[in-house]
């Protein structure tokens, strides 16, 4: 029909005759010129107004057509939060991806119209670049204030300097003037708790009153960070990986990046790494950098409006976190590439580069360390490795596996106890009762009673002449005239073993601990507890193996490469290759870990002992599950996510899997032109699908696409406030032309525009292995099953899920999000 078909003036109403002929003369006269002034002035405002003209027209004569009220398809406007996705939900990955083409095309288009456009399709591009720089700026800063309150608020607990009460201890010493370099931690400066209110630093009154404020300080920090997150911000507990892992895989989950998860996430990591608890902040730094993301690209429409294109996001700010986490970009990156990210194509590689980059920048430009350095614990070894110590390595890698899987094991066991027990409706008082404990048992070992960055520090630290830790604690040769760097293999003092039976003592309490700690309702990091228990298990290692080369050189393994004399082993090298095995062994990281400590270490040399740990422990660790730590926290809490790592060789078929099932309802469809408003309703309230299947009819049942529930409900909703003549008996229709109704009845309504036409679909007959395959890399939310183009069921990717733990001898009713 023509825009503008003639009324007949026998039937028409005066009043409606008179507005098509203003509507004629609007079209021919005035319309022309207001195009003219759109293409010069290039505004959205008259392209709107043109709209709202013509359609004003076009509801007048389909009126007249039809014999009353209007009749339009609503959708050729766009109205608000459509193609939005509801929580608890999955994106669909391929339409994300068709819009995003679609806006570019557009933008593209218009670009050639006007200089305006042009520029506008340059800021365009650039977007993602400041979002980008936004993210590692932001990140970095963050980074460095939580080290500095993190020193700060550790040293708290023991004492408080005086010329400057926000000094740690170490910068305050550092502002003396009488600090000797033999008693560097002593200044007057700084005073412990029992110096400043009973004027005494030695005895057992000072002991007690010390220890006392010790455990009072913990708690009060952890109960503070506890409260915080309950009443603010409950997504800020925990590591937070497991949930980016699965919010990347396309799972919605509203608030987790939010605001104040990222306000308060900050504050209480603060709170609970200074409170002495064993966890680390460098897993819940990727947690923060990707809130600092899902800030930025809220503020770009590019990114705002499409879920697809805010992973793209998410992933290079996960690669931000860790680049500030540990001073490895580069380890950054391939982290989010190898353990986090879901989708990763090469524009985001670059991306994620550069926000790794600033990153780093601004965390170095902050030093909070005072070293010149991004991490506490930077080393640098002089002294190259030998062939045999390959041994000791491989023996390390394989108690980094044992270690991870004991791990992962226990502390799964106890967080299900802790969701299926009461204990789960007491996390304050779990809290408080784990920091009693935590400090009770700490404090009188000076080497859990230390923040874990600084133990780490000092156990990959090398024993140079200038140490004057524990460790390091060797018996010199009087007549030794050697430089500074090359000091040789020496006999070891009182010192060295007391500090293996500290270690030893509290290796048990860190694996002990650490398994209790992970999960609770606070921030809590695994890789520095992970770090610490192999750290002090390689440095038990390494001064065993440098003991032994030392009295036992004649050995055949000793003599071609250790003589009498020489720096044949180092131990701080052992502790390294011992925390990458330990971290392996739980998160099950290869590439990303071995990069991540050469990063840390600045040597190359050092890659094949790192390499040959990481190997090893992940070899073991997968001989007994091969779930890392963060996928078993995923199952755990019954998200939607479908692993690429995971292999499905069992030999099903696609009309297995799909619903219904015998016995079952048959599947809830639409019809294209058959079924009124009110049947589309009630069809939505009497069901939670997230969309349903639209076929010709329900006795042919011949495909022809695809609904989602949250548009149609919003298609309605807008209809009825939006469209006169819409009432709970119009036909809805999903074709190109209204079909033929009765002269009386009420004025139908047409959604084709929501109607997905292509949606993906399988024959009855396709292998689940093809099905699996297809749902991984493409991103599907669900697939219609169908033989010679007639439904005959959907597979959605709980039901692929589901299938998979029943396959796995698991339960498939626990793929439910908790």
């Amino acid at each position: 029909m023509h825009r503008f078909q003639k009324v007949p003036t026998s039937t028409a109403d005066p009043r409606s005759v008179n507005f098509v002929v203003c509507g004629r003369i609007l079209e021919n006269l005035i319309l022309p010129c207001l195009a003219k002034l759109h293409k010069f002035l290039n505004q959205r405002f008259i392209e709107i107004l043109l709209f709202r003209l013509l359609a004003d027209t076009n509801m007048v004569n389909a009126g007249e057509m039809n014999g009353s009220g209007n009749l339009m398809d609503f959708l050729d406007e766009p109205f608000p939060d459509v193609g939005t996705y509801e929580d608890f939900h999955t994106i669909d990955w391929l339409r994300e991806k068709s819009r995003d083409t679609d806006r570019h095309r557009k933008i593209t288009s218009k670009s050639k119209e006007s200089i305006w456009e042009f520029i506008k399709s340059l800021l365009d591009a650039w977007s993602g670049w400041v979002v980008m720089l936004l993210i590692g700026l932001l990140a970095g800063t963050l980074a460095g204030v939580i080290d500095l309150a993190v020193d700060w608020m550790t040293d708290l607990k023991e004492g408080v300097c005086l010329s400057a009460f926000w000094y740690s201890h170490e910068q305050c010493c550092w502002t003396s003037n009488e600090t000797t370099f033999d008693d560097r931690d002593k200044c007057p400066q700084w005073q412990k708790w029992s110096e400043l209110l009973v004027n005494q630093s030695e005895g057992a009154s000072a002991y007690i009153l010390n220890y006392f404020l010790y455990i009072m300080w913990a708690l009060c920090f952890a109960f503070l960070a506890v409260s915080l997150v309950r009443v603010f911000a409950p997504y800020a507990c925990g590591s937070g990986i497991p949930e980016i892992k699965t919010i990347l895989s396309g799972f919605i989950i509203r608030g987790y990046l939010g605001k104040w998860t990222l306000l308060i996430k900050t504050v209480t990591l603060v709170l609970v790494v200074s409170s002495g608890l064993s966890l680390g902040k460098e897993g819940p730094l990727v947690h923060v950098a990707c809130c600092c993301g899902n800030f930025f690209s809220s503020l770009f429409s590019k990114y705002s409006k499409n879920e697809g294109k805010r992973r793209e996001v998410l992933s290079a700010a996960a690669a931000a976190g860790v680049s500030v986490a540990f001073g490895a970009p580069i380890g950054g990156v391939l982290f989010s590439l190898e353990e986090v990210s879901y989708y990763f194509p090469l524009k985001t590689l670059w991306r994620s580069f550069f926000a790794a980059l600033v990153a780093a920048f601004t965390l170095r430009s902050i030093n909070p360390f005072g070293n010149s350095r991004l991490v506490l614990f930077y080393v640098e070894y002089h002294t190259p490795w030998y062939m045999a110590e390959l041994f000791p390595f491989i023996l390390l890698g394989v108690f980094g596996g044992l270690w991870g899987t004991l791990f992962i094991r226990c502390n799964i066991a106890w967080c299900r106890r802790r969701k299926t027990t009461r204990l789960g409706k007491y996390p304050v008082l779990e809290v408080i009762a784990i920091t009693a404990i935590t400090a009770i048992i700490a404090y009188p070992n000076p080497y859990t009673r230390r923040s874990t960055s600084e133990l780490i520090s000092e156990l990959f630290n090398d024993c140079g002449a200038l140490e004057s830790s524990q460790l390091c604690d060797y018996i010199n040769d009087p007549n030794m005239t050697r430089p500074v760097d090359d000091i040789p293999d020496r006999p070891a003092g009182p010192g060295v073993y007391t500090a293996m039976w500290q270690l030893a003592l509290a290796l048990v309490f860190k694996i002990v601990i650490t398994i209790f700690t992970f999960g609770m309702k606070i921030p809590s990091g695994l890789f520095i507890p992970s770090m610490a228990v192999g750290a002090m298990a390689g440095r038990m290692v390494g001064i065993g193996v440098e003991q032994l080369a030392y009295h036992h050189h004649d050995w055949i393994i000793f003599r071609n490469w250790c003589r009498p004399g020489a720096d044949c082993v180092t131990p701080g090298l052992y502790a390294m290759v011992g925390a990458a095995a330990c971290l392996g062994g739980v998160t099950r990281m290869t590439v990303s870990l071995v990069v991540i400590m050469f990063e840390l270490t600045g040597g190359l040399e050092y890659i094949v002992p790192l390499m040959a740990a990481a190997v090893t422990s992940k070899w073991v660790a997968d001989a007994f599950g091969k779930e890392g730590i963060y996928e078993a926290h995923i199952h755990l809490n019954g998200y939607p996510f479908l692993d690429v790592k995971d292999e499905f060789t069992h030999r099903t078929l696609a009309t297995d899997v799909m619903r219904p099932r015998r016995g079952e309802a048959p599947l809830s469809v639409l019809t294209q032109d058959s079924m009124t408003v009110e049947d589309v309703e009630t069809l939505i309230k009497e069901t939670d699908y997230n969309g349903f299947p639209v076929v010709v009819s329900k006795d042919s049942e011949r495909l022809i696409g695809f609904a989602q529930r949250r548009e149609l409900i919003l298609a309605i909703k807008n209809a009825r406030q939006r469209q006169d003549g819409v009432v709970s008996n119009s036909i809805v229709y999903f074709t190109e032309d209204p079909p033929e109704l009765p002269p009386n009845s009420p004025h139908p309504l047409k959604l084709r525009r929501i109607l997905n036409l292509s949606p993906f679909t399988v024959t009855d007959h396709t292998p689940m292995e093809t099905v699996v395959d297809i749902f991984r890399k493409l991103g599907l939310r669900q697939c219609l099953v169908t033989r010679s183009g007639r439904l005959l069921g959907i597979i959605t990717k709980k039901d692929v899920l589901r299938h998979m733990a029943q396959m796995a001898n698991q339960d498939p009713e626990s793929i439910m999000f908790n």
